[in-house]
């Protein structure tokens, strides 16, 4: 690299991630090396850049403009290898990627080992678990989120598929309890249901009801948990109601040993995306992992 160019890249991670730990992060390196590449860069310019105290940082006058100027050349530079990395054929290079724990070990997970089969080039560093991650402060490039996104200018979302939900419950536990007619009567009863809850927060079950309004409830429940798989198997073992994505709950459909405990007049489902944060361009071993999940996911969750 040459001598005019060591720093940076540091510097200008450092201004956009807000701190110098975050902006290592970012890069894959040491809150050390960011600082010490950022000091040797002031040194070599004979001017300080950025303002620092044991709380906070803020840029010069002088740190201000060379942001913008490097800000500028940085995107230039991403530019020309975006076209070089558009002529390759093949994906090469390591992709970071999270995803909800059930669907990528089920799911996401053997597509994207077909997918590095047919890329040899292609490195994955797979995340398996259902926390809200932060992609620049965990230095992954993508992340499967189901359900509503907040707003972000930060970040890109492009929609892989929807998980259709099922109203789900062993026959015997029917058998035994009674079956609810529908969403109004099911609100009435007194059934009780296995539901997920994380962090200390129960998700409560979405239907549309007849007129194709919104309805939310939680049941009684005596197990929450926030393992989609323990829900199953505590459907089947009738311990109560399961509201499940259909392309989990098909096996033990197609079984008997859950059944649908109604037929809904509009189905539920919560939209899958795959975020990634906002650049300047799209690697194209990152584009290769998200146009197939966008191809390939899709069917696999169509099950209603």
């Amino acid at each position: 690299m040459s001598q005019r160019l060591q720093g940076i890249e540091e510097f200008v991670a450092a201004v956009e991630a807000g701190s110098f730990a975050r902006a290592a992060e970012r890069l894959h390196v040491t809150r050390s090396a960011v600082a010490k590449s950022i000091a040797r860069l002031e040194a070599r310019l004979g001017t300080r850049l950025f303002l620092r105290t044991t709380r906070s940082q803020s840029l010069t006058e002088e740190g201000h403009g060379f942001y913008e100027r490097c800000r500028r050349a940085l995107a230039e530079l991403d530019a020309a290898e975006a076209m070089a990395d558009a002529a390759r054929s093949t994906a090469a290079g390591l992709v970071r990627l999270s995803m909800p724990a059930m669907l990528g070990r089920l799911k996401v997970g053997p597509l994207l080992l077909a997918l590095a089969r047919r890329h040899p080039g292609l490195s994955l560093e797979l995340s398996f678990n259902d926390r809200r991650v932060d992609l620049a402060e965990e230095g992954l490039d993508l992340a499967i989120r189901s359900g509503e996104l907040p707003d972000s200018a930060d970040l890109v979302a492009r929609p892989v598929g929807v998980q259709w939900m099922v109203l789900c419950a062993a026959p015997a536990y029917l058998a035994e309890r009674g079956r609810p007619a529908g969403v109004a009567e099911l609100g009435a009863s007194a059934h009780e249901a296995v539901l997920y809850a994380r962090d200390g927060q129960i998700s409560p079950w979405r239907f549309h009801d007849a007129d194709g309004r919104l309805v939310e409830m939680a049941p009684p429940s005596r197990l929450r948990c926030d393992s989609a798989e323990v829900l199953l198997e505590a459907a089947i073992g009738g311990m109560g109601l399961a509201r499940l994505p259909a392309w989990l709950a098909a096996d033990a459909l197609a079984a008997g040993t859950l059944v649908r405990v109604f037929d809904e007049p509009r189905p539920f489902g919560f939209e899958l995306n795959v975020i990634r944060s906002r650049s300047r361009y799209l690697p194209h071993k990152t584009r290769v992992v998200v146009d197939w999940l966008a191809e390939h996911l899709p069917p696999l969750l169509a099950a209603r």
